[in-house]
């Protein structure tokens, strides 16, 4: 009998940890709500209620918070007008949307009307990476939350964030800052995650205009930016057979790649552009971009990150330490950076990251028989390449390089 209460009550146990929480389900609601009560943004003793509606006059008086203004609804909204961070004053009681905010908080940044597109704010704020997630109609108030949170470090068009302004306005502490996480140096693999998936895409390339027309992927591969307006790196193999190819962001967006600046099958690395038009006719006035620390600097040991798209089954990220950085690979030119941080096929033209968030390799292949035998090409050549040129169409690269295959 006493072995049939414990069974029962060890079943029990697995069947109310197997129930997702509400604390739980509500865990990034509170930890940003918490976060921006620590920052004086928010009474701390506030009851968060955080699946209630956001709703447009709470989302005005936290814009005028963030901007050390007054806090009380009436002169928050007066002066939130008057700054033209909110462009009506209608409908105060009512739930905000995730582009209204998004659009008021790109204004509070700094950025003008029309050097965003108001419409699709949300989307576009994820797009660039001013946020950690996509966000889609009325917003939650723990959603408001989170995004505040994420935008707290987000560069405005000047460089400076909105943390910072804080700390000069005496309005928070730089210690406080500090202890919150949000000036840390080294970054986790969520934080990387949260950053800059944004500044990375998937590959889909096509052999010929038949392949594209009927839609058949030719090959499925992963490429990052290194410049707002379209300026991207991949690994040549990724589209040294293609005459079409596009590139998805982590929103759903799809561009077409256009140009090919630059190509070294030796090293298996390439620059091209992507149009700043999605396929569906949408212009976009920039992309996330990643920055390019090289090679010089990383020692064995060291952390290191993945983005890409491993199996073309979508973005993603992955993490490990570097094992060497000067490994001689067969078939490349160039000494490869070795790493445990995973990859797969799809993963072809991805960023390898340091733990500060910066380019140090193109992640191309592994060892077939190894163990967390990851291979990345270092990417210092993409910074000796003329990056104001032409360049040439994917067609013409691809036949350019089939015709003269036998130099390399």
């Amino acid at each position: 009998m006493k072995k049939r209460l414990i069974a029962m009550f060890c079943a029990l146990i697995l069947l109310i940890s197997a129930l997702p929480a509400a604390s739980a389900l509500e865990g990034e609601g509170h930890r940003a709500a918490d976060l921006l009560a620590a920052l004086n943004l928010m009474d701390e003793a506030e009851d968060y209620v955080l699946g209630e509606p956001a709703l447009r006059a709470q989302s005005t008086a936290l814009l005028v918070m963030l901007s050390g203004g007054n806090r009380s609804d009436h002169s928050a909204l007066d002066y939130a007008m008057d700054k033209g961070w909110v462009t009506s004053a209608s409908g105060q009681k009512e739930a905000v949307t995730a582009d209204e905010f998004c659009a008021s908080l790109f204004r509070l940044l700094g950025y003008e009307d029309g050097g965003f597109p108001a419409e699709t704010a949300a989307t576009y704020a994820r797009h660039i990476g001013m946020i950690s997630k996509t966000y889609k109609g009325e917003l939650t108030r723990g959603d408001l939350f989170q995004i505040v949170r994420d935008a707290l470090t987000f560069p405005a068009p000047d460089g400076s964030t909105l943390i910072q302004k804080r700390i000069d306005q005496g309005l928070c502490t730089q210690a406080t800052a500090n202890a919150l996480g949000l000036f840390n140096q080294e970054l986790t693999a969520r934080q990387v995650a949260d950053r800059y998936m944004s500044a990375v895409f998937c590959i889909r390339s096509y052999d010929s205009e038949k392949d594209f027309r009927e839609k058949k992927v030719s090959g499925e591969a992963s490429g990052f930016f290194i410049t707002a307006d379209g300026l991207a790196v991949t690994n040549h193999h990724t589209i040294d057979t293609a005459v079409l190819a596009t590139a998805t962001l982590v929103t759903g967006e799809t561009y077409s790649i256009e140009r090919v600046l630059f190509y070294d099958p030796d090293i298996d690395i390439a620059l091209v552009r992507v149009n700043q038009m999605s396929v569906e006719g949408e212009v976009t006035p920039a992309f996330a971009t990643l920055d390019i620390a090289g090679t010089k600097d990383l020692r064995p040991g060291d952390v290191v990150y993945t983005l890409g798209n491993p199996l073309g089954l979508g973005l993603a990220v992955s993490s490990g330490i570097v094992s060497d950085t000067n490994r001689d690979v067969e078939s490349y030119a160039l000494p490869m950076v070795m790493n445990t941080a995973d990859i797969s096929h799809g993963s072809s033209g991805g960023a390898l990251l340091n733990v500060y968030g910066r380019v140090t390799g193109v992640t191309s292949g592994a060892y077939t028989y190894g163990n967390n035998m990851y291979l990345a090409v270092p990417v210092e050549a993409i910074l000796e390449v003329d990056w104001t040129i032409e360049g040439q169409t994917l067609a013409e690269a691809t036949a350019e390089y089939e015709a003269h295959k036998s130099d390399f």
